[in-house]
């Protein structure tokens, strides 16, 4: 199988210009506060991947299939209306911080809050530190 070249690239863009640019100035708040946080667990500053995903650190993945590519260890994206946490390790081994993280909802990997002041910073900081952890583990750098 041929490899497509994955969308989702690390680029020369500058986070604080992309987060500058985030209309809403509480969203635009919380972006540099999340960028700060992931950046201090990981260790790495944060890059653009893609247009829009604010992402720390890199991991090289193959899949089963043949297919294979780099991507963000941990990130996240100020979308309108909300912001998007990309966990990789998903919310299934973490239903006891879940419960006490306040207003969220999930998909597999992506936790979406509408503000930080939603859900408990605390909280969201050890999934993202747990996340960073099972990285370590399944993708040591």
């Amino acid at each position: 199988m041929a490899n497509a070249e994955s969308k989702t690239q690390p680029t020369m863009v500058s986070v604080d210009e992309f987060i500058g640019a985030v209309a809403d100035a509480r969203q635009r708040a919380d972006a540099f506060k999340i960028a700060e946080m992931m950046e201090r667990l990981s260790g790495h500053k944060a890059k653009m991947w893609g247009p829009s995903i604010i992402g720390i650190g890199s991991y090289h993945y193959k899949y089963d299939s043949g297919r294979e590519g780099d991507m963000c260890r941990i990130g996240f994206s100020p979308r309108k209306g909300q912001t998007v946490l990309y966990l990789v390790d998903g919310f299934e081994g973490h239903a006891e911080l879940m419960t006490k993280l306040g207003k969220h909802k999930t998909g597999k990997s992506c936790l979406y809050i509408k503000r930080l002041s939603d859900v408990d910073e605390g909280v969201l900081e050890e999934l993202c530190a747990e996340s960073l952890k099972w990285m370590a583990e399944k993708y040591p750098e």
